[in-house]
Formats: C-alpha cells, structure tokens, sequence
C-alpha cells in the first residue's frame, strides 16, 4: 500500500536518491542538497512499507501561481500510480494555500496531461506580475517566465500549466 504524506527532514536523503536517478541521464534538473533540505516543506513523499518511493513539490511562484517540481518515482514503480497520488496530492496542497494555476516543466507530457494540465507558449500572468517576478532569483522562475537567461541550462522539456480556479 502508497502512503503520500508531507516530507519530513529525515526524508531528504531518500529525495536525493530519487532526483539523482533522473539527474544523471538528463531527465531531470540536479538539485544541490543544501536546496532539498530549504524546502523540505514543499515536498509531499509516496512511501511503501517505510521506504520512499516517489516525491514532488509544490513551490509557490506569487499570489495564485505554484509550479509542481522535483516529482520522481522509483523506477521500478512507473506506471502503478505512485506518482499520480503524489501529483492529486499536491494538487489538492495548492487548492488549500490559494493557487489558481499550476506550472511544471516535464517531458511527462501525457502524465501531466491526464490531471488537466495543457501545454503552454508565452507566459500566462498580467505585465505587472511579469515585472514583480523577474525579480527572483529563482530557477523555476525564470523557466516560467521562459527567460533566454535559463534556455542553455534546461533540458528541452514541456512547459505546461493547469488552471484549478
């Protein structure tokens, strides 16, 4: 049986494992562990008889706009439906905090597709959002923003967005 619950500090190592089996062929951004451990918070973990097996991650971008990051499953688990609970997971997360619109960058375009998500071209937020945002130093914001900044360090993957409102 998958338990999904939020991740706790102790869970970070398991993180690491997972991001680094898709890091290593480019299926995935490497993280540093230093950043795993600053957002432990966002991290929603699918577990099998203690051993995690999946996670994902909902980053709040501004008022009404999240991206879901970082979500892997162990490999010999695909497509037995750890990552859509962990997914439904932080879907139902970003509901409860406010968010309206759910971003993700992914070359798991069905996956993402068959929970509402729909390729995107442009940036999806008002002008004044748009300036505000420029203002991160954020990774994922700039990918959101499809910053020519960040072209050379992304991995060719899909942006997608789904709205919740």
């Amino acid at each position: 049986m998958v338990l999904v619950r939020p991740a706790k500090t102790m869970d970070v190592k398991a993180i690491r494992a997972l991001v680094d089996s898709y890091a290593a062929p480019g299926q995935m951004l490497s993280k540093e562990t230093v950043t795993l451990y600053e957002s432990v918070q966002e991290f929603i973990v699918a577990e099998v008889d203690g051993v995690v097996v999946g996670c994902g991650a909902l980053h709040i971008l501004w008022e009404d706009l999240a991206e879901v990051r970082t979500m892997a499953v162990k490999k010999e688990l695909n497509r037995q439906g750890v990552g859509h609970k962990i997914l439904e997971a932080i879907i139902k997360r970003a509901g409860e905090v406010g968010v309206e619109k759910l971003f993700c960058l992914t070359f798991q375009t069905e996956f993402f597709g068959a929970h509402g998500f729909e390729v995107i071209e442009g940036t999806p937020v008002n002008p004044t959002v748009y300036a505000e945002l420029l203002r991160s130093y954020d990774a994922g914001v700039a990918e959101f923003l499809d910053l020519e900044s960040v072209k050379p360090n992304t991995l060719g993957n899909t942006r997608m967005l789904k709205k919740l409102a």
